[in-house]
């Protein structure tokens, strides 16, 4: 059924660019802006975001300290066997 829905979305793809263009063009900023983010979105793939973690940050050190933890675990499971 996904298969379905997929290619008849499909045929309908270039009408639905073409409208988005028109879209685009049209006196609405509002919907001009979200056509032109629709059709470089699909050319172009969605704008990477980066995301920034302080190594420092509570959480961060937190896991830190238990992978160490299970790690050295492990470690000493493995020598006694």
């Amino acid at each position: 059924m996904d298969f379905e829905v997929r290619e008849l979305a499909r045929e309908h793809g270039r009408e639905a660019i073409e409208r988005l263009v028109e879209i685009m063009r049209g006196d609405s900023l509002s919907l001009a802006r979200a056509a032109c983010e629709a059709l470089l979105d699909r050319g172009f793939g969605k704008p990477v975001q980066a995301v920034g973690v302080d190594p420092d940050s509570v959480p961060i050190r937190a896991i830190t300290v238990q992978l160490v933890a299970m790690t050295t675990d492990a470690e000493k499971e493995a020598a006694r066997d």
